[in-house]
């Protein structure tokens, strides 16, 4: 335990994102030029969670819009935004990630701004820089999501709109070997959930070993309460699941997507 305790988790796991790149991890693919098409016509198909596609009334009409992907790198959505005549930044701590997206921006002639940083620290930005900030799931890579929801009520201008993908807290409850390699579901953890605490030191190798990023489980009133007490008002709401099915995932939806906004 002492040797992950004295871990960088931010360098950790910004390091496997980058090897998820090199695997061509699904989440790591950049988008058809097919889409980006479609795009510039005005239909946009992105995600938030695994599989259902963000409503088209949820992103409004992305011409002339200050877009900030927030740990949304991957070459799969903010290229999108760009080609529906946005004006686009992406911030991601992996370096792999961000390359993605600028192989997609210098494929098809696109105008797209990287950054490379943590979603807890968007100082970078002044105060309502932009008109959207898109955060599909990923703050189950930090340790404290609270930070994060702050800074999105910071740099959104008053009217501006927060989507974000969060983990439904019920898929860290079970004991994960147990559920995946013999389909039995035994709750053993609590939320807060963290692999580098609430799991033991052979446990955590299953991940580290083999170079997968570690996750943290956020309760409900973090995720959407963080929203509500950083000033931000809820306008939208809907469930998805994991692609494929997982065991729970049989069982209920184990993702959540959420719309909001900073009040005028």
């Amino acid at each position: 335990m002492l040797v992950c305790a004295l871990m960088d988790i931010t360098k950790y796991n910004s390091e496997a994102w980058d090897r998820a790149v090199a695997k061509s991890d699904k989440w790591t693919v950049p988008v058809s030029p097919e889409k980006i098409v479609a795009a510039r016509r005005g239909e946009v198909d992105v995600v938030l969670t695994p599989k259902r596609p963000v409503p088209a009334d949820w992103l409004g009409d992305l011409r002339g819009k200050d877009v900030l992907g927030l740990a949304s790198a991957g070459g799969q959505q903010c290229p999108l935004f760009a080609a529906a005549g946005a004006r686009v930044t992406v911030i991601d701590a992996s370096a792999g990630q961000l390359g993605q997206d600028r192989a997609v921006a210098e494929r098809e002639g696109l105008e797209l701004r990287t950054e490379l940083g943590e979603m807890q620290d968007l100082s970078r930005f002044a105060d309502q820089s932009f008109d959207l900030v898109f955060h599909p799931v990923s703050n189950c890579f930090v340790e404290d999501v609270l930070p994060v929801w702050r800074e999105v009520y910071r740099v959104l201008r008053p009217g501006g709109v927060l989507l974000a993908g969060i983990c439904n807290p019920m898929m860290f409850l079970c004991d994960y070997e147990l559920l995946e390699d013999k389909g039995i579901a035994t709750l053993r953890h609590s939320v807060p959930y963290s692999d580098v605490t609430s799991l033991t030191d052979e446990e955590r190798r299953r991940w580290t070993d083999a170079g997968e990023p570690l996750e943290f489980g956020h309760s409900l009133e973090d995720q959407i309460g963080g929203q509500l007490a950083a000033g931000l008002v809820l306008t939208g709401f809907f469930e998805d699941t994991s692609d494929p099915p997982d065991t729970l995932a049989k069982h209920l939806p184990v993702f959540i997507a959420t719309r909001a906004i900073r009040p005028r």
